[in-house]
C-alpha cells in the first residue's frame, strides 16, 4: 500500500478531527486496534492538597505524588526500588528544571527528585539541578543520566512548552529553533544524546497556563489549580497528554473549540518525523491516580 503523504492542508484540518489542538491524528483501518504492548505509559497523579498556596507546592504531598507516579510507571511498590531501575550509584545525574519566574519547576519538586536519587546511592556532589546554565555546568557536561522536569504552559513560539522544549537550553543559540512554530525541537534530543540519557520526564501541571498572548505569554487569568503531575519515560507521550488537558481547559473556559496558536506541532513531528516517541492517544496508556474532580481527560 502506498504511504500517504501528509500535506499542509491535512495539517490545518487537524483541529476538526483530534483532541490535540494543532496536531495530526494518524488513524488505522476501521476497527483496527493498536496493540497494547506498543503503547507508551504515562501516569497522571492529582492531589487536591498539592498546593499550600498558588505558587507554593506542599513538599510532603509532592514527594508522595512523585513516588506514586514512578512506582505505578515502573511496576514497583517501593519508590526507591523504582528509582534504582533508572539510576545507579555510579551515575552522574542532571535534573533539568525550568526557572521561568511565573511558573517554575519549584524547589519542592527539585528536592523531592534529588532525595530519591540520593536514596539510590548517588552521591550528592554527583547531582546537579539547573536550567539556564546547563551548557557550562560540569554535572550536566558529564551526566550519565538526565531527569527532565518542567511545568506545562502555552507558549508564544511553540504552542506549548513541555518536556520536549525543556532541553532547548542545551543548544548554543535557542532562537535558532523558534522558526516554524519550533517544529524541529526534537532534533536537539538526538544531536545532544538526550534521548538515551533521559530516564524520566515529568510535566508539572500544578498550575498550568492554558492561554497566553504575545511574547510574555503569561496572564493570571489563564492559570488554574489543576494540582496534577504527568510522569513518563516517553517525552512525546507526556507532552501529548499535557496538550489534551490544556485543550480541554481552553474548551471549558472559552465555551468553544479554541486551537492553540501557534499549534504545538513540534510534538506531532517529534513522533512522525523524528521518531522520539508517540503522540497519538491510541498509542498511550494513560493511568490516572488520585483526585478525579475536574480531571478534564
Amino acid at each position: 500500500m502506498k504511504k500517504k503523504v501528509l500535506t499542509r492542508r491535512d495539517f490545518l484540518r487537524v483541529t476538526a478531527v483530534t483532541p490535540f489542538a494543532g496536531m495530526v491524528v494518524l488513524k488505522g483501518k476501521p476497527g483496527q486496534e493498536i496493540k497494547a504492548e506498543t503503547k507508551a505509559k504515562v501516569v497522571l497523579i492529582r492531589d487536591k492538597n498539592a498546593l499550600v498556596s498558588f505558587k507554593k507546592p506542599n513538599p510532603d504531598v509532592i514527594q508522595r505524588m512523585l513516588d506514586d507516579g514512578i512506582t505505578k510507571l515502573l511496576g514497583e511498590k517501593d519508590p526507591v526500588k523504582a528509582w534504582k531501575k533508572l539510576v545507579r550509584p555510579s551515575d552522574i545525574v542532571g535534573i533539568k528544571s525550568n526557572v521561568w519566574s511565573y511558573i517554575p519547576t519549584t524547589r519542592e519538586v527539585e528536592q523531592a527528585l534529588k532525595r530519591r536519587i540520593m536514596d539510590t546511592g548517588v552521591l550528592e556532589e554527583n547531582i546537579g539541578i539547573d536550567d539556564r546554565g546547563v551548557r557550562g555546568n560540569q554535572i550536566f557536561e558529564k551526566a550519565t543520566v538526565l531527569i527532565n522536569a518542567r511545568p506545562a504552559r502555552t507558549h508564544h513560539w511553540s504552542g506549548m512548552g513541555g518536556c520536549i522544549k525543556n532541553y532547548i537550553m542545551f543548544v548554543p543559540s535557542p532562537p535558532a529553533y523558534h522558526g516554524d512554530s519550533c517544529a524541529d525541537l526534537a532534533t536537539i534530543w538526538k544531536d545532544y544524546n538526550l534521548k538515551e540519557k533521559t530516564k524520566l520526564n515529568i510535566l508539572l501541571m500544578l498550575t498550568p497556563l492554558f492561554h497566553g498572548i504575545g511574547p510574555h505569554h503569561y496572564s493570571k487569568k489563564y492559570v488554574w489549580e489543576y494540582n496534577g503531575i504527568l510522569v513518563g519515560q516517553d517525552p512525546v507521550a507526556v507532552d501529548a497528554t499535557g496538550v489534551r488537558v490544556l485543550q480541554a481547559k481552553r474548551r471549558q473556559f472559552f465555551g468553544e473549540e479554541r486551537p492553540l496558536q501557534p499549534p504545538a506541532k513540534h510534538i506531532f513531528l517529534a513522533d512522525t518525523k523524528h521518531h522520539l516517541g508517540v503522540s497519538h492517544p491510541d498509542k498511550i496508556e494513560l493511568i490516572k491516580l488520585g483526585w478525579k474532580e475536574g480531571i478534564l481527560i
